[in-house]
């Protein structure tokens, strides 16, 4: 019986299968706008509903049909996302979705693409998050960057904002960064070598734990219960000294990381 729903490997291996049975231009064309969405966004999940290929994050994307003459890339929302390539040349009198059909012998700006691409997976944007009393965003715990951006996306206010800020901070100064959300707080870490820094929300201000604090110099300012952590608080309209945080994070991510349940 043929599958008729499937995520994951089990999905990605019926996309592989549908592109080696169309063959010729077709099985080419929808090979190659594959490879763009996933370069466009590596967090794509690929999806197999209604016997097609299907590109989702936090939604559906697009979904890639091969007819006798044409490839089809239907954006399930692309009414609503900038075209200025233009792209969408079918499904135009819609008022939600958007398509490209693509003949043989025709190529597709890559560039221009892949920027309708990273648009669609904005458009669908982050689940909202839950904000609990305090003002800390609720999100299920998972490993990666994307429950780390639901996260930030929940952060009410000028939160958000100082957020980004810190995660880009991170970001650019440990670029083999690992990401998860744990206990309701963005955890950011070495993979094999435990966490080094942690955030979460409070009413009136964000807290930055360094779990090997007291190893940093200077020492941040914050007390703790525990021997080794240190923090920092930063309120509204408080300055945040990304210099010194960026020597914080590059001392704190060659340290031994926090690993929970393993003595310090």
């Amino acid at each position: 019986m043929p599958v008729s729903t499937a995520t994951g490997k089990t999905a990605s291996r019926l996309i592989d299968r549908r592109i080696r049975d169309l063959g010729g231009w077709r099985g080419e064309t929808l090979a190659r706008m594959r490879a763009l969405i996933l370069e466009a966004d590596p967090e794509m999940t690929e999806e197999w509903k209604w016997g097609t290929p299907v590109w989702s994050h936090h939604g559906i994307v697009c979904t890639g049909e091969a007819y006798a003459k044409v490839v089809k890339l239907t954006f399930a929302r692309g009414a609503r996302i900038p075209d200025p390539k233009r792209l969408f040349n079918s499904s135009l009198e819609g008022s939600t979705r958007r398509a490209i059909d693509i003949h043989e012998g025709e190529k597709v700006d890559a560039g221009a693409f892949k920027a309708l691409v990273k648009a669609a997976v904005a458009q669908n944007g982050p689940p909202a998050a839950v904000v609990l009393s305090g003002g800390n965003p609720r999100i299920a715990k998972a490993e990666g960057d994307a429950p780390v951006q639901a996260y930030i996306a929940g952060m009410p206010g000028w939160k958000r904002d100082l957020g980004k800020r810190l995660d880009a901070l991170i970001v650019r100064n440990v670029p083999n960064v690992r990401k998860a959300v744990k206990w309701n707080s963005p955890l950011y870490g070495i993979e094999a070598r435990g966490w080094f820094l942690g955030v979460h929300t409070f009413a009136r201000y964000v807290k930055v734990a360094f779990f090997r604090g007291t190893s940093l110099r200077p020492v941040p300012p914050g007390a703790s219960k525990g021997k080794d952590t240190r923090y920092i608080d930063i309120h509204e309209g408080d300055e945040l000294d990304e210099a010194q945080m960026a020597i914080w994070v590059k001392q704190a991510a060659a340290l031994p990381g926090w690993v929970p349940g393993r003595p310090s």
